[in-house]
């Protein structure tokens, strides 16, 4: 059993079925391990989607996802994706190859201080030197990916742990003879070195998955929030994220929301917690709400750019806040109730607690009138005639597309942000967005990692044409993997979200116009199909024979013209 074996051996113990990679020499028994073992390798165009992918299989199933990387700039090529899990609390294992120890800092092939280069983006990481620390490193970085505030891993495994130990020896040339003293000396240190690595190998232990607690919230702080609650006259809960990060209870968290009574506001992977038309659930005039609130519950939501560092919430409304991470917890406002602890498990406490009734119905109706005449709006404006399709029309008619199994996944600015107000999530972890990095490159990965964990899901991949630009080559991965996902390229040749405010204010579109590409030709070279949609009249049609094409087994790339609207007209957050 080689290293590469052992690895697999671990990967199995904690349930991975899934390893995402771009091949390279450092970790070839990995892959052949893991192979062997009933792992499902699959080899993606570059290896920031490997790693986008690995973060979807950890969002939609709760097991950290795995990606494996060759050394140097396999390495290097992760750093954006392993970035924006950290900033998204995503748990996954990256695990590096490296070059040989006894070769380390000589100039050898892609050696590279790697340890240094993931110490602020990871949340651990251990380079192994030893055989029989394979094993337990992997277990390690399991345990630390999910526990308490999860986020990515790091295990560097340079090459000769991962061969047999007579390979090993062979390319240290122990096994040659006739040697002058000088070269007896090298020898016998590495013989003495290979010794080491190889070091108490039989003495395995076998590999387990350690238990993993969900931070509990203190008690007190959940009885402060009980009796502030049921005090307030125009309540809201804010939900994110960091709720859907134990999969196994979305269930119970919706079920708790609904028995709360409050009117709640989904964002990040939230959306479609409640399904695609819940009571509660509002999706407009968020601000305005904010500053009528006297109370507000965040639930997994900091206080940053997205709610204008906290001055989204008026100051006199009570603030209670419950989070996994204390700096979150505390971002730029501090709550008046700050609970520490898992902010799906709070609501569920909270609704508990808080007796069954109807306390809030006439701030409730308010609201969802103020939403109902904003969608209103959003009707009138997909009526009005632009060049090409108007994407606000495009965004209803994918929304009247889907199923009740899709899985959307947004990897854009301006189209995907206009998709977020009308495209509704069908049902809880239907919804893969990059999150607070809004990193754009997202899509194939995420496409990849959910059409894998659940392949009798239609998966949505809704493209801006910028975004396209950084992963378009994975439809040769789409097709090699067999997952038949549909992608819709929002183009309106340009990067229309930052030419907004550049061309208003600055008088100039350098650097933000593109042209109406055929992508969807690109998409054909590899052996998806391709259509164009340049007709708002064909939408409806186009859309549902994509969705057909994919159910046949056959990727699916919609390159859809559209043109340019108002409707996002201020939006930009920095």
């Amino acid at each position: 059993m080689h290293g590469g074996d052992r690895v697999a051996l671990a990967l199995q113990a904690h349930g991975v079925r899934f390893v995402f990679t771009l091949t390279g020499g450092h970790i070839a028994p990995i892959l052949v391990g893991c192979r062997q073992r009933g792992i499902r390798v699959i080899d993606t165009r570059h290896e920031a989607t490997a790693v986008f992918a690995a973060d979807a299989v950890a969002r939609l199933t709760g097991v950290p996802g795995v990606a494996v990387v060759t050394a140097g700039p396999g390495v290097t090529n992760t750093i954006t994706a392993i970035k924006n899990a950290q900033m998204a609390q995503s748990p996954l294992v990256l695990i590096g190859g490296a070059a040989a120890t006894a070769l380390r800092g000589r100039g050898a092939l892609q050696d590279i201080d790697q340890m240094a280069l993931m110490q602020s983006i990871t949340k651990w990481r251990r380079s192994v030197a030893r055989v029989r620390e394979i094993i337990p490193a992997l277990e390690e970085a399991f345990f630390q990916a999910r526990s308490d505030v999860p986020g990515p891993v790091f295990v560097e495994l340079p090459v000769d742990l991962l061969y047999d130990e007579q390979v090993v020896r062979r390319w240290y040339g122990l096994n040659r003879s006739g040697r002058s003293p000088k070269q007896w000396i090298v020898q016998r240190y590495l013989d003495w070195r290979v010794s080491r690595l190889f070091a108490g190998v039989q003495d395995q232990p076998v590999a387990t998955s350690r238990l993993v607690d969900v931070p509990e919230p203190e008690d007190g702080a959940v009885r402060a929030a009980v009796l502030r609650l049921v005090q307030s006259q125009r309540p809201l809960l804010l939900v994110g994220s960091q709720t859907m990060l134990d999969t196994a209870s979305v269930g119970a968290l919706a079920k708790a929301v609904t028995r709360l009574g409050v009117p709640t506001y989904l964002s990040g992977m939230a959306r479609g917690l409640l399904g695609a038309n819940h009571a509660l659930q509002l999706r407009h005039r968020r601000r305005e709400a904010l500053r009528e609130a006297d109370l507000v519950i965040l639930a997994g939501v900091p206080c940053d750019f997205r709610l204008d560092y906290g001055n989204h919430i008026a100051r006199r409304a009570t603030l209670i806040a419950a989070n996994r991470s204390r700096t979150d917890l505390m971002l730029n406002r501090r709550p008046d109730i700050a609970v520490l602890g898992d902010p799906a498990r709070f609501v569920c406490m909270l609704a508990e607690r808080v007796l069954p009734g109807d306390p809030w119905k006439e701030w409730i109706e308010r609201l969802r009138q103020r939403d109902a005449v904003r969608d209103a709006e959003i009707v009138r404006q997909a009526a009005e005639p632009t060049s090409y399709v108007n994407p606000i029309h495009l965004c209803r008619v994918i929304n009247e597309t889907l199923s009740d199994h899709s899985i959307i996944v947004a990897d854009g600015g301006d189209f995907v942000a206009t998709a977020s107000y009308t495209v509704r999530p069908p049902r809880p972890l239907s919804w893969l967005d990059p999150g607070p990095f809004g990193t754009l490159g997202v899509g194939a990965g995420f496409a990849l990692g959910a059409k894998l964990c659940q392949p009798d899901a239609d998966v949505w991949l809704l493209y801006g044409d910028g975004s396209a630009g950084y992963s378009l080559t994975e439809f040769d991965t789409f097709v090699r993997h067999q997952a038949a996902v549909v992608a819709v390229i929002g183009n309106d040749a340009g990067w229309t979200q930052i030419a907004r405010e550049q061309v208003e204010i600055l008088h100039d579109d350098v650097a933000t116009t593109l042209a109406y590409s055929d992508y969807h030709r690109v998409a054909e070279g590899f052996g998806a199909a391709g259509y164009r949609l340049d007709d708002p009249e064909l939408a409806e049609e186009t859309l549902k024979q994509a969705r057909q094409t994919a159910a046949q087994g056959r990727p699916v790339l919609v390159n859809a013209l559209i043109g340019k609207t108002d409707f996002r007209k201020g939006s930009i957050s920095m």
